[in-house]
């Protein structure tokens, strides 16, 4: 059964999706900086997510009860396939750039509208395929200035790529989790999962958990509010509004702001054509954006005179 996505959010679409958009840009940065193992990383910010969003959770007890077992075994399975993205992804980040890891990351649209079209039967018109496929020309672009191949950085692109796949399955879980749950309650509990599954991997591999400097600590605290909260938590909201493809072209706004970032912190500079891909990113999300805008105003128009 297709879920149902209410016609309009309380706000315009564009404000969170910016917002978002520049909060997933520091991901890569803030992993780069960090010298703790990615199983680490990915557990605390897990869990100083959930802290940061338990005290605004008081008003969830009766939704928690009404959660159904086979919502429950979704949820799990939202937690397994977030923790492997982040893991995967993250990982690739000690092997490829930070242009190219997310570059591969940016073919989640794609992935995500076949998904898309395979599990809930939506269909996005050709002018806004005609923005999505500029937009990947775009981000193909931004980082065709890397010079060599090496095997690091295969193995690199790889376990992008395979996060990448990860994070596909994860939003059409969720986008399906959250026609019947509300976006909060869905994204604690999902995060809370995640979290579980990064404590449950660092006790089997016998990863060090505890005695890390305060740098690192202040930086696992950055990647729980920057990334995760404007950032994931933000999308996770839209997609009660928006279709899982709109949510999922926003990430291809991450490597136009990375690798902006990565000049500034990192002297990973770029080359004309990746300016020239950033510019094809964002007339690509423009065109995509004003098109998915046009089709759901002509559907609401046709449901008020039917």
């Amino acid at each position: 059964m297709k879920p149902a996505t209410p016609s309009a959010p309380p706000i315009s679409p564009w404000i969170p999706l910016l917002i978002g958009m520049i909060a997933i840009s520091f991901a890569p940065i803030l992993v780069r900086y960090s010298d703790a193992p990615v199983s680490v990383q990915g557990m605390y910010r897990m869990l100083f997510t959930v802290l940061i969003m338990l005290p605004f959770g008081a008003k969830q007890g009766k939704a928690l009860r009404e959660i159904s077992r086979k919502d429950w075994l979704l949820l799990i399975l939202a937690g397994f396939f977030l923790a492997l993205h982040f893991l995967l992804w993250m990982a690739s980040l000690n092997y490829t750039s930070i242009a190219s890891s997310t570059i591969i990351l940016s073919l989640e649209p794609v992935l995500v509208m076949v998904g898309a079209y395979f599990v809930f039967r939506e269909r996005s018109a050709r002018r806004a395929m005609l923005g999505m496929l500029l937009a990947i020309i775009g981000v193909v672009f931004v980082g065709s200035g890397d010079s060599g191949v090496s095997s690091d950085a295969l193995l690199g692109d790889l376990l992008s790529f395979l996060g990448t796949l990860a994070i596909v399955v994860n939003m059409l879980i969720a986008k399906r989790l959250m026609a019947r749950n509300p976006s909060y309650l869905y994204s604690l509990i999902a995060f809370a999962i995640t979290f579980l599954f990064f404590l449950a991997y660092n006790l089997v591999t016998d990863t060090p958990m505890l005695d890390y400097p305060g740098r690192e600590w202040l930086l696992f605290v950055l990647l729980a509010i920057v990334p995760t909260v404007f950032g994931h938590m933000v999308f996770n909201w839209l997609l009660q509004y928006v279709k899982t493809t709109t949510i999922s072209m926003s990430v291809l706004a991450e490597p136009v702001g990375s690798s902006i970032l990565g000049i500034f912190l990192f002297k990973e500079y770029l080359g004309t054509a990746q300016l020239l891909g950033g510019f094809c990113v964002i007339v690509g999300l423009v065109l995509y954006m004003r098109s998915e805008q046009s089709a759901s105003a002509l559907k609401a128009e046709a449901a008020a005179s039917a």
